[in-house]
């Protein structure tokens, strides 16, 4: 019977214990990887280390004077020798270490062997990136970091550099206009194409750069950033209108760059290497980013004059898409849909986009339109997001690299929020004044009054 009673003493707080470890990993696994999984993953790793690597094929045959050292001082069996493994670094959301490659290994050997370490040392997912040659580095991804995103508290972003959502090796996801210009977005209705929206424009809202909207959806999705928008076109005839402006807004930053740089004035533009970064910061012309919404609305058409006006809206897209960066104006193409069924200059379009976001699609085609060209393996990857995941997409450029990210929540309100504090930072750019949207000031109602009027005398 004592033992009994002692066994019930000591089981209570164990399964109190197990319960609450249980909860936590389901709930908050931030905090259980801190607490127990970051402790367990560590002693797996640093006690089965070279058993591991030995299982993955990722050993290699020690050197002739190591088993000739072996063999003069001991009589055990000289095992094979594992890359050498640097400090381990502990994250947040994981582990971090470095590899050094054995002679004859290169980095695809440990990328292929990144489920096996993955099972082996408990952890949700394992990251290989090159550092230098013969150094990889190896991050280890306690649980699944997209589930609940958390951005990290700092991130190194520049001028038109945005952390905008969080990859699945729980790195920022920035979107750097300077490397990648022109981006193509797409997303179904609900699948956090406009979240996504949000973010970039709420992280421009706030830097010195001049930003112009074409939302041909009457202007729901950016008219509440107006107060911080140089310019906005909602239907399909002011943007007919808008674009030629700012085709013109290049040109002349070409003239600028060749009267600066002592080019010749009959240079064509296509044979201008340089761009505004160049030029004195006195004499720089403000960098400009142009966000279409809906795009499939321009490529629409019903009648023949709309036809005509389609075709000059697309030409001129594609001549920014095509210059527009070394005149300092970048282009973020969105869409719930984009195909070369649209019509002439779809596909010619895509191809001067090198930055492609895909979010849920409704269909395979929009997917393989997205990123079959660049990445065609990540076309499956978008195919298979889930309708309860909004945000998810899968983000790839014209290199061939992709990942899975995940936007943060931001209400639009706060987004709105950003922009009107950030109005005075709208620039003075002449041939967009014609465009500059209204901007609604919200009525201020009068308090009610806590005074009681005095009685009538007569």
């Amino acid at each position: 019977m004592t033992d009994l009673t002692t066994l019930l003493e000591v089981g209570g707080p164990v399964a109190a214990l197990g319960g609450g470890a249980a909860y936590a990993r389901a709930n908050h696994p931030g905090v259980y990887w801190s607490t127990v999984g970051l402790p367990i993953s560590t002693a797996r790793l640093l006690s089965s280390y070279g058993s591991v690597m030995e299982a993955c094929g990722l050993t290699v045959a020690p050197s002739r004077l190591r088993m000739l050292a072996v063999k003069a001082t001991t009589r055990r069996e000289v095992r094979p020798v594992p890359p050498r493994r640097g400090i381990i670094r502990l994250t947040s959301t994981g582990l971090r270490l470095r590899l050094r490659l054995a002679p004859g290994q290169e980095p695809a050997d440990v990328a292929a062997s990144a489920e096996r370490l993955r099972h082996a040392w408990g952890v949700h997912a394992v990251y290989v990136s090159t550092i230098k040659p013969g150094v990889v580095e190896l991050r280890l991804v306690g649980f699944d970091v997209l589930r609940r995103v958390r951005m990290p508290r700092k991130v190194d972003a520049g001028l038109l550099q945005v952390p905008v959502a969080l990859r699945e090796d729980a790195m920022p996801f920035v979107r750097d206009y300077r490397a990648v210009p022109h981006q193509l977005t797409l997303g179904a209705t609900l699948s956090g194409k406009s979240m996504y929206l949000r973010h970039l424009i709420a992280g421009l809202a706030s830097q010195p750069v001049a930003l112009v909207g074409i939302d041909c959806k009457r202007g729901v999705e950016l008219a509440p950033f107006a107060a911080r928008l140089s310019a906005l076109a909602t239907e399909p005839e002011q943007a007919a209108e808008l674009l030629p402006v700012l085709v013109k807004e290049m040109e002349d930053r070409y003239d600028l760059i060749k009267a600066r740089q002592g080019i010749a004035p009959d240079t064509p533009a296509e044979e201008i290497t340089s761009d505004i970064w160049g030029l004195p910061e006195s004499e720089r012309p403000v960098p400009l980013v142009l966000f279409v919404d809906e795009v499939a609305e321009l490529f629409l058409v019903a009648t023949r004059k709309d036809e005509e006006r389609r075709d000059e809206m697309v030409t001129q897209l594609i001549r920014l898409a095509q210059l527009g960066r070394a005149a300092g104006i970048y282009l973020e193409v969105c869409g719930q849909r984009f195909g070369a069924e649209l019509g002439k200059g779809a596909t010619m379009l895509r191809a001067q986009l090198t930055g492609r976001v895909c979010h849920r699609v409704n269909d395979e085609a929009s997917a393989k339109m997205a990123l079959g060209d660049i990445a065609p393996e990540a076309v499956s990857a978008a195919c298979a997001i889930a309708p309860e995941r909004p945000g998810l997409a899968v983000a790839g450029d014209t290199s061939g690299g992709w990942s899975r990210i995940r936007t943060p929540y931001l209400s639009l309100s706060d987004a709105a929020a950003a922009c009107r504090e950030s109005a005075h930072l709208v620039p003075d750019v002449p041939a967009l004044k014609p465009f500059l949207p209204e901007v609604a000031v919200r009525p201020v109602a009068s308090p009610a009054s806590v005074v009681e009027p005095r009685p009538a005398t007569g």
